[in-house]
């Protein structure tokens, strides 16, 4: 199991390089950070966008893009579709966002048949917390509004299989709620329940989903033991499934704001990894998003 954003790397580094295709590349942080990614030997790129503005940017900001394929496409929705063709023609492993709205450089992807997966796109965040041994994996800071039954267990399987690739074997997944009990008047407490049946079932395999959880009992297992909860995933989880992009959200920015963790993510759900990062989000943290989708390609392609 990889614990830290440290072996993140690492492991990206031994399983790599990997090849990105940056959509709409003209962007200084950016190309820092793929940038950086060659240097550390974790991926290589294909910079789609204004080739001039990409050069320009380069030059003045002093970032090294030497070796760099650059395509040149003006038309910002053009280089996304461009972006896109790279991946789905075997050219490029990874999909990665420039200076563009989100949610066009998805429509691109989910345009695309060879690359769209059979899931609910989700994004997941990985966090390295001072004082836990391990990373959390959590849904969904950045996508699904509200989320529900139908896709909770999309999103489920979409963290799991970015778990498999940080060598969790059999993770354990909190649906995270406000309470640990069902709760008729609380909606996402009867979706908790209805997820660890469907996982009981057989319905969501690769896992062991329990719920729901109260965030302090999914974490701790000293709060799991004073609440008499016995359950393997309770004060352990390795996946936090949130109850809709507000929880999901707010926790991710406790984190760094309050927490000072690391942190970093993916959009996953497609057949490829899409790394997409926040303007607010330091080079570490894209660096590591990188590593993350480098590992996801690279598991993706052994499996199949």
């Amino acid at each position: 199991m990889i614990k830290t954003f440290d072996e993140i790397v690492k492991a990206a580094r031994e399983r790599g390089p990997r090849t990105i295709a940056v959509a709409v590349a003209q962007d200084a942080e950016v190309l820092s950070a793929v940038s950086g990614a060659k240097g550390k030997g974790i991926a290589e790129a294909i910079l789609v966008g204004n080739a001039r503005e990409i050069q320009r940017i380069a030059s003045r900001k002093s970032i090294n893009i030497d070796g760099f394929e650059i395509i040149d496409e003006p038309d910002k929705a053009e280089a996304c579709i461009r972006a896109v063709e790279l991946v789905s023609a075997g050219r490029a492993d990874i999909v990665m966002k420039g200076i563009i709205d989100t949610s066009i450089i998805l429509k691109a992807v989910l345009s695309d048949v060879s690359l769209r997966g059979g899931n609910v796109l989700s994004h997941i965040g990985v966090a390295e917390v001072n004082g836990y041994d391990k990373l959390f994996l959590f849904s969904d800071p950045g996508m699904n509004i509200a989320p529900d039954l139908s896709q909770k267990a999309q999103i489920i399987e979409n963290a799991v299989g970015l778990a498999k690739a940080l060598d969790y074997d059999d993770p354990r997944v909190a649906v995270v709620c406000a309470v640990e009990k069902v709760n008729p008047k609380m909606p996402a407490t009867l979706d908790a329940k209805e997820l660890v049946k469907m996982n009981q079932e057989g319905r969501i395999e690769g896992c062991i989903v329990g719920g729901p959880f109260a965030l302090d009992n999914a974490v701790s297992m000293e709060a799991a033991r004073h609440k008499g909860i016995d359950h393997p995933v309770a004060g352990n989880a390795d996946v936090l499934i949130m109850p809709d992009i507000e929880a999901g959200n707010i926790l991710y920015k406790s984190l760094v704001y309050f927490a000072g963790a690391k942190c970093a993510g993916l959009v996953v759900g497609a057949k490829v990894p899409i790394v997409v990062t926040s303007r607010a989000d330091d080079e570490e943290a894209k660096l590591n998003s990188i590593a993350l989708a480098v590992l996801l390609a690279k598991n993706k392609q052994k499996t199949g």
